[in-house]
């Protein structure tokens, strides 16, 4: 197969655009916490809940859904589950409750698991040589779709009712599906003879096999929880600290525009030395920025510091993870991608979680002190993280 000529500079670009347009939908909960909570008459601990539904939701998309890239047509994969996450867009838009909201939330988050069947899809489809080169250009609109859904979801949810912005990413989703319809390249992949029960089977072996992966989804699940940690409480910190809105909230989003710049970057610097040293770097990155935010976050320029801080951090960690976990084993690159991405995004659920209680509790200090905790652990994983032999092989 012609992996170059499968991976245009096109190709890669419109896969990038993909996984950003459809991880956004994950995001566009948290500036407009409370609009929603003022909307349904309830406390900003129950909202709280619901955006830890969306991650969790996705976390278990990633692990019961994602698998299938491994059997199925990945060409097709990916638009069915695009048609999906548009029905459930649609719900959460129309929902009258809370609890209907809630339901429709965690479905957003099973079905908007698309990104995480292109991005091994790529990592197939690209040269051993330029392979953290192209996740790093497809990660990188991953980052762009999570900053911009923040930003566009404060704006619009500050000058009309929240839910309609559930609706305009419905449909935004199907004009994407029309567009990955046309110009998505075909899977050159013969249908694997496995089934279903035997790939999820599977999945415990691969991670008790591989002490690669194990470190990976460690520091993933630490290293996105600390974000999301930062991510849900914002909003709250700055109504309590500046008397600001959700406008503001989506606004700051923009300043992780320098992991988007970065992560380009970051993939030559994997291919190039060591992602056990990229790694490194992004624990440390998401340590300062919570030094800053716990020292410096009443002034709001320290605020903005620690953001540009924590959106590199967590740019440096995905991509450094993502390059070990898709050198692993190319047959089972979806399962592998799977087990990464569900410990990622339990992670970023349970920083949700954890995160909004501290607040609704200790306040700032609460918040980041949960930070602290996630970051211990993120270090204890980073020392039991060996780099591949594959890796090494092809950096010789």
């Amino acid at each position: 197969m012609n992996s170059e000529k499968e991976l245009s500079g096109k190709t890669v670009l419109l896969m990038a655009i993909a996984a950003g347009v459809i991880v956004a939908n994950l995001n566009y909960i948290q500036p407009i916490e409370g609009l929603i909570a003022t909307s349904f008459q309830v406390s900003k601990a129950t909202v709280g809940v619901v955006a830890m539904l969306t991650q969790l939701g996705y976390a278990f998309g990633l692990l019961l859904i994602v698998p299938l890239g491994d059997i199925f047509n990945r060409y097709h994969l990916i638009q069915v589950m695009l048609i999906l996450s548009i029905v459930a867009l649609l719900l959460a838009f129309w929902a009258p409750s809370v609890t209907i909201f809630g339901a429709a939330s965690l479905l957003v988050g099973i079905t908007s698991v698309a990104p995480q069947i292109i991005i091994p899809y790529a990592a197939y489809l690209a040269p051993d040589l330029h392979q953290g080169k192209v996740l790093g250009n497809v990660l990188s609109g991953l980052l762009t779709g999570i900053l911009l859904s923040r930003s566009v979801s404060g704006l619009l949810g500050s000058i009309m009712n929240w839910q309609y912005v559930y609706l305009i990413a419905a449909l935004a989703c199907a004009i994407l599906l029309v567009i990955l319809h046309v110009y998505l390249p075909r899977d050159p992949r013969a249908h694997q003879n496995l089934s279903y029960i035997h790939v999820l089977g599977s999945l415990p072996k691969l991670l008790l096999k591989e002490k690669h992966l194990q470190g990976s989804a460690i520091n993933g699940f630490c290293l996105f929880g600390v974000s999301n940690v930062l991510w849900s409480t914002l909003a709250f910190y700055l109504a309590a600290q500046y008397h600001m809105g959700s406008d503001v909230a989506g606004l700051l989003g923009l300043l992780g525009i320098t992991g988007v710049l970065f992560a380009s970057i970051i993939g030559r610097l994997v291919d190039r030395y060591s992602p056990r040293m990229t790694v490194g770097v992004g624990i440390l990155f998401s340590a300062l920025a919570f030094l800053v935010f716990a020292s410096l976050g009443h002034f709001f320029i320290g605020l903005m510091v620690g953001i540009v801080l924590l959106d590199l951090g967590t740019q440096f960690g995905q991509v450094s993870n993502q390059a070990i976990v898709q050198s692993l084993n190319r047959e089972a690159s979806s399962r592998n991608n799977s087990i990464f991405m569900f410990s990622y995004f339990l992670g970023g659920a349970l920083g949700t979680f954890f995160s909004t209680f501290a607040w609704s509790h200790f306040g700032w200090t609460g918040v980041c002190s949960v930070a602290a905790i996630f970051l211990v652990v993120a270090l204890a994983g980073h020392l039991i993280l060996k780099e591949p032999k594959q890796l090494r092989q092809v950096q010789e």
